[in-house]
């Protein structure tokens, strides 16, 4: 069965990589967002695995869970207290923060930045509740500069993902990354977008993050994908004209052969044969 990648950066076909042996697999998505659109969950929610959907914007809140009804999906925003915060939100985006300085930027920007109230968890009490004794397979951050409060609010004594991506775009200060390399996780991999992490007894997935997704992966992108190559309307159209002419021209082949072995066509060509004799 060809995988279908939806993440935006190759995300998933990374951890398909290393985690295809998983059956019924769990996973940890903060900063969910939308359920397919750059989704790095969805194609592991698609062959059977469940996890716990973070995402405190009411479109997408709903959106997962009319689509992943096999999910846990909360309306809140992971930090290091339950204190209600203010957030930013910026419609239609994956844009959307908890940190005024990036609300800031982007507010000057022009972007379409709403504040609003929302509740907050930590990452040790929503896996109190939900995880209890599951293995995590993988723990995925997109906060938008919110990292190091998400980070300080998980207990990584009790709770060991096998494997951590965090959105850790080449501007923004990486002060948090001791956290995580302090409880006892290595920095395996820059990918350009994200920084990923293995669990020191889950090294043996190393080598699955040597190379970059190639075709050897055996996957596609999924329709609409960022970096697929569009598909217009002429395009289309092409391609119905080509079938159509491909079916045309097997039909009057098979029509030919069905001719050539008729009696009668037989016949015919050794009368042809005798007369060009005579």
């Amino acid at each position: 069965m060809t995988f279908i990648s939806y993440a935006q950066n190759f995300e998933d076909v990374r951890l398909w990589r290393a985690l295809r042996q998983v059956e019924n697999g769990f996973y940890i998505d903060i900063g969910a967002n939308d359920p397919t659109h750059d989704s790095v969950t969805k194609a592991f929610y698609d062959r059977g695995w469940t996890g716990i959907n973070v995402e405190p914007m009411q479109n997408y809140h709903d959106a997962l869970c009319q689509q992943r009804p096999n999910d846990t999906t909360l309306q809140c925003v992971a930090s290091d207290s339950a204190d209600d915060l203010t957030f930013y939100g910026i419609p239609d985006t994956g844009l959307s923060t908890v940190d005024p300085a990036t609300a800031q930027e982007r507010t000057a920007l022009g972007m379409d930045v709403r504040r609003q109230t929302v509740k907050a968890r930590t990452l040790t009490s929503i896996c109190e509740q939900y995880a209890r004794d599951r293995p995590i397979h993988f723990l995925k951050i997109d906060v938008e500069g919110h990292e190091e409060s998400v980070l300080r609010g998980m207990d990584f004594a009790t709770w060991r993902p096998w494997i951590i991506l965090i959105e850790t775009p080449w501007a923004r200060d990486h002060t948090w990354e001791h956290l995580v390399t302090d409880a006892g996780y290595q920095a395996t991999l820059f990918d350009g977008i994200n920084t990923w992490f293995l669990a020191n007894e889950h090294l043996a997935l190393k080598p699955a993050f040597d190379i970059q997704p190639c075709n050897l992966d055996n996957f596609q992108l999924c329709q609409g994908h960022a970096l697929s190559y569009p598909v217009s309307t002429h395009d289309l159209d092409a391609q119905k004209q080509l079938a159509s002419a491909l079916q045309r021209a097997e039909l009057a082949e098979a029509q030919l052969h069905a001719m050539q072995n008729s009696r009668s066509w037989r016949t015919l060509q050794k009368l042809r044969k005798a007369l060009v004799r005579g």
